[in-house]
């Protein structure tokens, strides 16, 4: 018998759209987790982590939400070999701040520290390393998934289910603990790089002949930018900082890592408030604040990695209404589709006070798995306009037919016959689902939405 205490609350992604309620329980023991399935009801069960997912990929309407940051411990560090064995509840954010003093440092992160384990697998998270380092998916050695029949799997990268499950958004069962291989470092800084790039052209071009020279590479995109100067960029790109580029008042303390919250968004700002105009001054501003050409600046990694993670609840600043994720994936030799999804985006003025540009290295074995080699634009958009649902499907036609995919843990949006067109494993997956899940006990608003 599970043992937490129960409360039905309303679920929102990230994004503050699309609310549901359902019944949240604490994630207990491995007993009482197991004993939770076969009580669940006829609406399922899906875990939730720290809510970073942007669309309703963990919430479960009607349905039991089990809340993962109870299960938060740190199992074991050996700083020999770079493993650690985590329980999936804990965030990137406690790991940071354990093992980078110990010379450690997660190998894939995302745009925030906020995120569990668990989380980040089952979205198979990818980060600036993509071209080089993979998604998570990488460099998880092995985890423990409890399936609908109330057994603890052990699974290792040479089993099928372990692959249905990184990226496969929860609906394989409730990942329990991982283990998984860090990567060393010498310092909790970077050694970045920044130039500004005219337009998409100059930034393909720029990011295609060079970015093997660096562990990370980002690029902000201005979406309002037009013309000449359509998709006008500033491009970082680094790598960890070795002790001996650090200057010298930094080297005694060069794995101190205590990034600090420095406000909170409070829940005043009206929605509407992130639009054209105001977009429009802030790209303005920041294009022009970047450099030219800056080299070898040394950054914290807080700074480099997770800027808004200094600013706790910033989806605060889109107002009620909320804004959702739209990240999609075009292969290498799609390049003018990237082009005209610029040229819509600035066309129709839909601002984007968040658009950044990667370029993904080659696939995972995930069978749901994000990144395939390619470029992938993220933007963050605020709901509401008019427009907005027709600038996206004519989106969505491009991305499809260049053979695009959109990010399953960004989406909010997408209609069930994309997802087929988008993911061609996916029977693969189903396949594997109906052996681990049969009566889909394991279920997601996401995943009716999805028909997954």
């Amino acid at each position: 018998m599970h043992t937490g205490h129960a409360s039905k609350r309303l679920l929102t992604g990230w994004g503050a759209t699309s609310p549901s309620a359902a019944t949240v329980l604490p994630a207990g023991t491995d007993a009482e987790l197991s004993g939770l399935l076969a009580t669940a009801g006829p609406r399922g069960v899906i875990a939730r982590g720290l809510g970073r997912s942007y669309g309703d990929a963990a919430q479960n309407s009607g349905g039991v939400v089990v809340d993962m940051t109870t299960r938060n411990r740190v199992l074991s560090v050996d700083t020999q070999t770079a493993l650690v064995e985590v329980e999936a509840g804990a965030s990137l954010d406690q790991l940071m701040r354990l093992l980078l003093p110990l010379g450690l440092f997660v190998p894939v992160t995302p745009g925030t520290r906020q995120v569990t384990v668990g989380g980040a697998i089952a979205a198979d998270i990818h980060g600036k390393n993509h071209h080089v380092d993979g998604s998570l998916g990488r460099h998880i050695l092995s985890l423990d998934l409890l399936v609908a029949d109330g057994t603890i799997h052990h699974l290792t990268p040479e089993s099928p289910v372990f692959w249905a499950t990184v990226g496969g958004m929860g609906l394989t069962g409730l990942i329990v603990r991982a283990t998984l291989r860090m990567k060393r470092v010498e310092s909790a800084y970077c050694v970045v790089d920044t130039e500004r790039c005219t337009n998409v052209d100059d930034l393909l071009e720029r990011m295609a002949a060079t970015d093997d020279r660096y562990t990370y590479s980002v690029a902000w995109i201005d979406c309002l930018a037009h013309g000449l100067s359509l998709g006008r960029s500033v491009l970082t790109r680094g790598s960890s900082a070795p002790l001996e580029q650090l200057p010298a008042q930094l080297r005694d303390h060069a794995l101190d890592f205590r990034p600090r919250q420095l406000a909170t968004a409070p829940p005043v700002f009206p929605s509407g408030l992130l639009n054209r105009a105001t977009v429009a001054v802030f790209n303005e501003a920041w294009y022009h604040k970047a450099p030219r050409e800056r080299r070898g600046e040394i950054q914290s990694i807080a700074a480099f990695f997770h800027p808004l993670d200094g600013v706790a609840r910033w989806n605060r600043i889109y107002g009620p209404r909320g804004f959702l994720q739209y990240q999609f994936v075009v292969p290498f030799g799609a390049e003018e589709t990237l082009r005209r999804c610029l040229e819509m985006l600035s066309h129709a003025g839909q601002a984007s006070f968040l658009a950044v540009l990667k370029r993904f290295g080659p696939a995972g074995r995930g069978h749901l798995s994000f990144p395939v080699p390619g470029w992938t634009l993220a933007l963050d958009i605020p709901v509401g306009a008019p427009i907005l649902n027709r600038l996206l499907n004519r989106l969505d036609e491009e991305v499809m037919a260049a053979g695009g995919r959109h990010y399953l843990a960004k989406d909010s949006r997408l209609p069930a016959d994309a997802i087929a067109q988008m993911y061609p494993r996916l029977d693969e997956w189903r396949a594997i689902v109906r052996n681990t899940n049969p009566d889909r006990v394991f279920t997601s608003d996401l995943a009716r939405r999805l028909e997954l």
